[in-house]
Formats: C-alpha cells, structure tokens, sequence
C-alpha cells in the first residue's frame, strides 16, 4: 500500500512537473520585457518632436530629434496613378527644408491630426517604434547618442487603402 501510493505521488508529480514546463516555454515564447521609463519618455518626445516638427512648421525640432546621418527612405501612393511611387530617398537637410514649410499654410495637419506613437522595443543604446500620423505610417529606428534618444532610420509608407 505505501509503495503504491509512493508510485502515486511519484507520478503525478511527474506530470505536475511536466505540465509546468510547457507551460512556462509557452509563457516564454512571448516576453514581456520591462522598460526603463526615462528612455521611454525620452524616445517618445523625440517621435513627437519629429511630428510636431512638420505639423507646427518648426524645423527647430527636426535638429532636436534627428540625428544627421538620418537615412528615410519612403513609399508614396500615387491616387491619380493607382500606385505607389517607391524609394523615396530624405537626408537630415531635406527634412529639416521639408518642416519649415510642408504645413505652412495649415492645410496638411491640424490639431485634430493623428500622431499616434508605439514603441516596440527599447535597449541600452536603440530601440524601435511606429508613428501614425496624417501622412501615413512612419516606421523609426532610434538610437541613444551622446545620451540622447536620436531618430536615425525611417521608413514610411503613404496611409495604406485597403484598394492597394
């Protein structure tokens, strides 16, 4: 009787032990990783210069947030063609000419424009994001330079239609 129940207990252990180790490789699949907030309050303020910089018509703020070596390249629909007009290639200069008067009369963007920022990934010295902004999607590769969070790729696409 003790060795059946030392079986027993043996047993369902085993399975105890088990199920556990399923269960925590499914938990690992998908890990949900922790943020240091001032870097997330840091990359956030560096997307929203960067789209404030084009919706107020304040180049200023593209120097604050955009590092030099600023590499965008982006995907324009064409509505008249039906197309999109790829490899759109924007240095730092272009882009910074591009905010001092892409909304200069305040018919591009308003107060009411999207500017919708995630944040995908943040680490030591990078980190990722998306902004939805009237525009489109702007896709970011951020990277932390001279201890400031500094957008150094993007690439973006008009806002996609679901007749593409």
């Amino acid at each position: 009787m003790v060795k059946l129940r030392l079986l027993s207990v043996l047993i369902i252990s085993n399975l105890v032990l088990t199920s556990c180790v399923v269960s925590n490789k499914k938990e690992n699949t998908f890990v949900e990783k922790k943020f240091n907030e001032k870097d997330f309050e840091k990359i956030e303020a560096a997307i929203l210069d960067y789209v404030e910089a084009l919706y107020l018509v304040d180049s200023t703020r593209i120097n604050k947030s955009v590092d030099k070596s600023l590499r965008k390249i982006g995907y324009y629909f064409h509505p008249d063609k039906k197309n999109y007009i790829d490899n759109l290639e924007m240095t730092h200069q272009q882009l910074v000419r591009l905010a001092a008067r892409w909304n200069s009369d305040f018919d591009q963007a308003d107060e009411n424009s999207p500017k919708e920022i995630e944040i995908f990934d943040i680490n030591s010295k990078t980190a990722s994001a998306k902004l939805t902004a009237v525009w489109g999607i702007d896709l970011f590769h951020l990277a932390k330079v001279n201890n400031q969070w500094k957008i150094v790729n993007v690439i973006w696409q008009s806002q996609p239609t679901f007749k593409e």
